[in-house]
C-alpha cells in the first residue's frame, strides 16, 4: 500500500526514545520518515546512526546533504542539528518503531518459520489487502533491525501489519514478538535453518515458538499439525491455537485439487464449497495458502475476498519463481535460501511437473547446518531419481556429499563443480530450449548468477 509516510514531533521522538541532552533547545517541529541509509534519506527525515561496517555516525553530513531533519545521536561530541542523545541508537530504534505501532494501531499478523515464512507472508499481505490497508515487510527486513525499520515505514493509515520474524540465533524472535506484540502469529514449519547455531530441530523449534511471547491478549497462535517437536512447547500456552495441516490434518486443512507448472489448485475447511488457485506450483505452498487462509477467516474476510488475494499474489523475488528465457528454456529458481527440508519440497514438486524434454537439477550448498551438514546433503539422494530428473548438477564442497551418494545412481549423468564458471559453461553446452531446469541453494553460493547467465543465452 502507498500513503502518508510516519509523520511525529521531534518532541515526540524524544519522549519515546528516553532522550537525555536538552531537546527542548529546540523549537518542535514535524519529523517525516526514518532511515539508517543515508542515501534514502528525504527532506524532514529523522536519520538513525546505526553502527555496522561502518558507524552510521560518519555519514552524518550525508544525511544532512539530503535533507535530514533531525538525528539520533550517541557519541559524546553533539552535532549541528536538532538530535536527540540516546545510549544504544538501535535500542533508540526499537523504541520509536513500538511508540509508532501503538500510535497507528493496526492489527499486527507476525509469521516466522525455518520455510515459507516470506511466500506466507506475501500470501496473507495479498489475501488481506482486499479488505484492509495493508503494509507488508519488503525484502527480508525480518531481524532485530528490520522489523523496527518495516514498522516505521508503514503507511500512517496502516489497518493491517504482517510482519515476518527471522532469527539466527536464541531469544531474538522473543525481542521481535515482544516489540510488535502481534494480534495473529504464526509458524509456517521448522526446518533445520541455522542447524549449527542451535545443535537440533528441537532447539529450532523452541527458538521459533518464542513467537507466542509477545502475543497480546487476546492474540492467537497458528502452528503446524504435524510437527510433533512443537507440542510439548504448548502445554503451558493460555493463547488460542490452530493448528493446519494437508487432507483433514489439523484444526484446519487444505486438500490439492490440482497441480500444474504455473499453479496449483485445493480446497479449505475453512471455506467449505470454494477452490482456491494460487499462481505457484508445489504442495508446500498449498500450506504457506492455507496459513494465509486461516489468517483472513481469522479477520472476517469472505471466501472470495481470500480467493482474489491467493490468485493475485506478488511474491518477494527468487522464492519459488518460474522464469522463461526467449527460446522456450524455463528455469524454477529457488536461490534465496535453502535447508534440507525446503529442499527435498522443492526437487519433489519438480519431479511431479510435466516436462516436454529432460528434467534437470541444479543445486547448491546448503550452509549452516553444522556438524550434520554432510549427512543432510547426503540424505538429499532419496528426492532424485533418474526417471524423473534426468541430469543433476552439484556445485558447492558440502554437495560432494551427495556427489558421492548419487554417482552410483546417475553414472555421468551426475556432476560436481567448485568452480561456478566451469559450472556455468558446462549448463551453457548442455542445456536444450525443451528442458525445465530446478536451481535451489543456499543465497551464499550465488546461483542467482548461475540462473541469469542461463536466461542470457
Amino acid at each position: 500500500m502507498e500513503g502518508k509516510l510516519m509523520e511525529l514531533s521531534f518532541y515526540e521522538i524524544a519522549g519515546a526514545v528516553g532522550a537525555t541532552n536538552d531537546w527542548q533547545a529546540w523549537p518542535d517541529f514535524s519529523v517525516t520518515g526514518a532511515e539508517f541509509d543515508s542515501r534514502k534519506l528525504a527532506q524532514g527525515g529523522l536519520f538513525v546512526p546505526l553502527a555496522g561496517t561502518r558507524d552510521g555516525h560518519d555519514f552524518l553530513a550525508a544525511a544532512v546533504a539530503k535533507g535530514a531533519a533531525a538525528t539520533l545521536w550517541s557519541r559524546e561530541t553533539a552535532p549541528e542539528l536538532p538530535y536527540l542523545q540516546v545510549e544504544d541508537v538501535l535500542t533508540a530504534l526499537q523504541q520509536l518503531a513500538k511508540y509508532y505501532l501503538q500510535k497507528v494501531a493496526p492489527q499486527v499478523i507476525a509469521i516466522t518459520g525455518s520455510n515459507g515464512k516470506t511466500t506466507t507472508k506475501d500470501m496473507t499481505a495479498s489475501v488481506l489487502s482486499t479488505a484492509f490497508n495493508t503494509y507488508k515487510t519488503q525484502g527480508n527486513y525480518n531481524n532485530q533491525i528490520g522489523v523496527p525499520y518495516t514498522i516505521l515505514q508503514m503507511p500512517a493509515a496502516t489497518e493491517c501489519l504482517v510482519l515476518e520474524m527471522g532469527m539466527d540465533h536464541a531469544g531474538e524472535i522473543n525481542e521481535l514478538s515482544r516489540l510488535a506484540e502481534p494480534d495473529i502469529a504464526a509458524i509456517t514449519l521448522i526446518g533445520e535453518s541455522h542447524l549449527e547455531h542451535f545443535g537440533n530441530r528441537s532447539g529450532i523449534a523452541k527458538a521459533k515458538m518464542e513467537i507466542a511471547n509477545g502475543l497480546n491478549e487476546l492474540g492467537v497462535l497458528i502452528v503446524p499439525a504435524d510437527e510433533p517437536l512443537l507440542a510439548p512447547l504448548m502445554v503451558d500456552l493460555t493463547h488460542p491455537l490452530i493448528t493446519f495441516g494437508l487432507d483433514e490434518v489439523g484444526d484446519a486443512s487444505a486438500t490439492v485439487t490440482e497441480q500444474a507448472q504455473f499453479h496449483t489448485k485445493f480446497t479449505m475447511t475453512r471455506f467449505p464449497g470454494t477452490e482456491f488457485t494460487i499462481p505457484l506450483p508445489g504442495v508446500y505452498n498449498v500450506r504457506n495458502a492455507l496459513v494465509a487462509g486461516i489468517i483472513g477467516s481469522q479477520l472476517g474476510l469472505t471466501a472470495s475476498q481470500v480467493a482474489a488475494g491467493l490468485a493475485n499474489i506478488q511474491v518477494t523475488k527468487n522464492r519459488t519463481e518460474w522464469v522463461k528465457r526467449h527460446d522456450g528454456l524455463e528455469i524454477l529458481s529457488d536461490v534465496y535460501n535453502a535447508n534440507p527440508t525446503a529442499m527435498a519440497l522443492v526437487l519433489d514438486s519438480f519431479s511431479d511437473i510435466d516436462a516436454p524434454a529432460r528434467r534437470i537439477a541444479v543445486l547448491g550448498d546448503m550452509l549452516e547446518l553444522g556438524p550434520d551438514s554432510a549427512a543432510l546433503h547426503g540424505g538429499m539422494v532419496d528426492h532424485l531419481t533418474p526417471e524423473k530428473i534426468q541430469l543433476v548438477y552439484l556445485y558447492g564442497r558440502e554437495m560432494a556429499h551427495l556427489y558421492q551418494r548419487l554417482v552410483p545412481i546417475y553414472g555421468k549423468q551426475v556432476q560436481h563443480f567448485l568452480d561456478k564458471e566451469a559450472l556455468i559453461a558446462s549448463l551453457k553446452t548442455v542445456v536444450q530450449p525443451t528442458d525445465r531446469l530446478v536451481v535451489k541453494a543456499s543465497n551464499g553460493m550465488g546461483l542467482n548468477e548461475v540462473v541469469a547467465a542461463l536466461m542470457a543465452e
